[in-house]
């Protein structure tokens, strides 16, 4: 599953912190395989900005289940500290950790100019160099390391003293581009087909038919992303679905953002006219319904674009009686989808 650390218009980021570490051990307890957070910046909604702080929190919470970023948002940093920080969460959770990386900025443009300027340690050419600084990240993982050529000499470069296993790395992306970055690298691949829903099964294709095999993964490997609803009901799916409706209707209309409403505040906030259309053509590719409904989609989709993993985003909402600091239709969403498809294989 992936997890944007959601904030409510009544939660503060400890109630979506303590939310989202709820959540996880019951992804962990129903038997699914990832839990992914995001990294986000600067927006109202979000409190997921810094994946390997909350890959902590959440790995520490847990047994099981890997745990990674969905993604890193490469460009925001130094390959060299985010090669550090997952060899260093893989040394505390060994073969629990995942490093998916993305090369969007994750945030506006004036936040992206902090983010990348206000240590002095990003270059302006950083989007440009993310195939060069992938490539870096995988090498200074490795127990191996890296040699690094300086005034005429060779120094060793490690992401940590001495590695005895690695973070799995998957490249992100919701267009062509990372899918031929990983299939030349013979990395696994995630399309955003959550955000995006557009050109997925091109660049999956696109991906497979040009992988490259590399010695950790002779052949493809693929994974999508959905946002899901599911309740006891299609009515209350409907119901729980609608706050983040609304925010993704802001988010492409140039709205306002804020905290994710409430299930009643989302009930009496209009739509306009002109926005209905982007509300159902968002809705078609959610999985939102009872929990026959969901699993009969889920399947679909995986069948339809053939792909090895379905990465489930929970985007239900919460009532104004509900806990701030707990998110239970999120949690039924998890429960309910795992109970109506069965035994998952790991």
């Amino acid at each position: 599953m992936l997890d944007l650390v959601p904030v409510r218009t009544n939660q503060t980021t400890a109630d979506a912190v303590n939310a989202s570490r709820s959540l996880a051990t019951t992804a962990d307890t129903e038997g699914y395989r990832r839990y992914w957070v995001a990294e986000h910046h600067n927006m109202p909604a979000v409190a997921a900005t810094n994946p390997p702080v909350m890959i902590s929190l959440l790995a520490a919470a847990t047994e099981r289940i890997r745990v990674g970023s969905g993604g890193v948002m490469l460009p925001n940093h130094a390959p060299l500290v985010v090669a550090e920080q997952f060899a260093l969460l893989e040394a505390a959770f060994p073969g629990r950790i995942d490093l998916g990386i993305g090369r969007a900025p994750g945030t506006d443009p004036v936040t992206g100019y902090a983010l990348r300027h206000g240590a002095g340690g990003v270059g302006d050419d950083a989007v440009e160099r993310f195939p060069e600084y992938v490539e870096n990240i995988v090498a200074m993982m490795d127990e191996a390391g890296v040699g690094i050529s300086v005034a005429g000499r060779t120094h060793e470069l490690r992401a940590t003293p001495r590695a005895t296993s690695q973070a799995a790395v998957w490249l992100l992306g919701s267009s062509d581009y990372s899918a031929r970055l990983a299939a030349r690298l013979g990395l696994p691949y995630v399309f955003a087909h959550h955000f995006s829903g557009n050109g997925t099964a091109e660049a999956l294709e696109l991906y497979r038919s040009t992988y490259q095999p590399s010695p950790g993964h002779p052949e493809p490997r693929t994974f999508l992303t959905v946002n899901a609803a599911v309740a006891e009901t299609a009515e209350e799916a409907e119901r729980v679905a609608l706050p983040q409706l609304l925010a993704m209707v802001a988010l492409r209309t140039g709205g306002r953002l804020q905290p994710q409403l409430l299930v009643e505040e989302a009930e009496a906030t209009e739509i306009p006219d002109a926005h209905l259309p982007l509300v159902e053509a968002m809705r078609r590719r959610w999985v939102i319904g009872d929990p026959s409904v969901a699993a009969k989609q889920t399947a679909e989709l995986a069948a339809q674009f053939d792909v090895d993993e379905v990465m489930v985003h929970p985007v239900a909402g919460a009532y104004a009686a509900e806990s701030p600091d707990a998110a239970p239709a999120r949690e039924t969403t998890l429960r309910l989808l795992a109970q109506a498809m069965g035994p998952i294989q790991t």
